[in-house]
């Protein structure tokens, strides 16, 4: 019965959490901390865990997170299906613009980009559609979630996703690419337990559906 309070299910963006319908608040808080003090692979530091919004009361939920913290997670909510289907208004949609004459190159739409001009912390996080560039460190139990590719000047040793919407054409480079863990799209990979700095920049990108490493020159220009 104990294995089935929690129920762990991984999705592109981090660990969805589920819980027994009968299960108190207590029972699921202390399977919880048993699988946390296990040490099981679900739970890796900088990993996003999604807890579902109407199971128990904000000071429930708020202990949860504190507890996933305590471990060097990110928790966060999860909408309920009704909020999830709630109409939207509907955007303007953009006209497409008219193909460029022969001869002529099409002209490219500039890419957005979030800028953040500091170290990212524990427990700090960036989640954008767009791709990011972070003029700092990405410390240990910081994360970034990005829907396009992930440009770090320093050293990153938090969770970085790139691709997180689908767009198994993002990157992610650092100056030291030593991550918790490193998602691009639905690909998952974990650094190993030994890593060392190198004097080069390196890039995560997928080639022949894995994610691979390997160093470049750095460019004038960011992503």
């Amino acid at each position: 019965m104990s294995e089935d309070i929690v129920k762990i299910k991984g999705t592109s963006l981090g660990l969805q959490l589920s819980f027994a319908p009968e299960a108190s608040f207590e029972a699921v808080r202390e399977n919880l901390k048993q699988k946390l003090e296990s040490g099981t692979t679900f739970f890796l530091r900088g990993t996003l865990v999604l807890i579902p919004r109407d199971v128990f009361k904000g000071s429930e939920r708020d202990e949860l997170q504190r507890l996933f913290h305590e471990y060097g997670l990110i928790c966060r909510t999860k909408k309920t299906e009704a909020e999830e289907q709630k109409p939207v208004r509907e955007k303007v949609k953009d006209i497409p613009a008219p193909p460029a004459p022969a001869g002529q190159p099409e002209e490219l739409k500039p890419q957005e980009m979030v800028v953040v001009n500091k170290t990212l912390r524990g427990g700090q996080e960036i989640r954008t559609k767009s791709s990011v560039l972070v003029c700092g460190n990405v410390n240990p139990g910081a994360q970034i979630i990005a829907g396009g590719s992930i440009d770090i000047r320093g050293t990153c040793r938090g969770m970085v996703h790139a691709g997180a919407y689908g767009d198994s054409t993002a990157f992610i480079i650092a100056d030291h690419l030593m991550p918790t863990q490193i998602r691009i799209s639905n690909l998952i990979a974990r650094s190993p337990d030994e890593m060392k700095k190198t004097d080069r920049a390196e890039r995560a990108s997928i080639k022949d559906g894995q994610i691979v490493i390997e160093p470049i020159e750095r460019q004038d220009k960011a992503i």
